[in-house]
């Protein structure tokens, strides 16, 4: 389980959000919405280790994730960042087997072991048949099924996401969001993933966190609607994606 403790998140000494106190627990896609600008990313990114909190803890299982070495850390979280990353020539296999570097060294040779986690890691998001294709030949949903191939292969309890659905259409975020869920029951794995792409999240996610007025708000897509923390946060709209469940 993940503990933050009076979390403040923020750039330099620009705090964005402040006092978090929210728990994630194992085997459950939990979704991140907010409009842009609130701080979604800069969550990701400090849980992830790029960002130092400005204030206050992260823990995982009660240990603190800031006193993890980086080689502790690498098998500890892995990320998804929306960013478009060029491997130009690269194969799938091979993307997906940089996942094992926290363990062979970022040059090291993969083992017998290693190629059956990678080739698992690939079987498990459906690509197998992309294996041997090169990065620049897949489709904007393949080549993301390829990045969190390599996450997976990097073994970690908590997997970050941001903003995976960004440029799919919309067979392939829904896709998308439904391998996350699959994945976080059936690995029993910590799955935080941002997304603008609400109403998939009200319907696909265990847990929503809304951030809205520098706060973070929690519970169900059925607890939020019921406290109107929901219709709070999407005014009209909320209405018409409850009717049409």
């Amino acid at each position: 389980m993940i503990s933050l403790q009076n979390l403040t998140v923020g750039y330099g000494e620009k705090a964005i959000l402040s006092d978090i106190n929210q728990t994630l627990e194992p085997g459950r896609l939990v979704c991140l919405l907010g409009s842009n600008g609130v701080g979604k990313s800069t969550i990701l990114r400090t849980l992830a280790g790029f960002l130092q909190p400005l204030a206050g803890k992260v823990l995982l299982d009660g240990k603190d994730l800031s006193s993890l070495s980086l080689s502790q850390r690498s098998k500890t979280v892995s990320i998804v960042l929306t960013e478009r990353v060029e491997v130009p020539y690269m194969k799938v296999a091979d993307l997906v087997g940089m996942g094992r570097s926290p363990y062979t060294g970022f040059f090291g040779k993969l083992t017998k072991e290693d190629r059956q986690i990678v080739g698992e890691a690939i079987e498990m998001v459906g690509i197998s048949n992309l294996a041997e294709r090169t990065i620049d030949t897949l489709s904007d949903g393949e080549r993301q099924k390829a990045f969190l191939a390599k996450a997976l292969a990097q073994q970690t309890p908590i997997i970050l996401l941001d903003e995976p659905t960004a440029f799919l259409d919309f067979h392939a975020k829904l896709s998308t969001l439904r391998l996350m869920l699959k994945l976080a029951h059936e690995t029993n794995k910590i799955i935080l993933m941002s997304t603008h792409d609400v109403e998939m999240a009200l319907r696909l996610s265990d847990i929503l966190w809304i951030v809205q007025d520098g706060k973070i708000q929690t519970g169900t897509t059925a607890s939020l609607t019921e406290s109107g923390i929901l219709r709070q946060f999407l005014g009209d709209e909320a209405i018409s994606m409850q009717t049409r469940k």
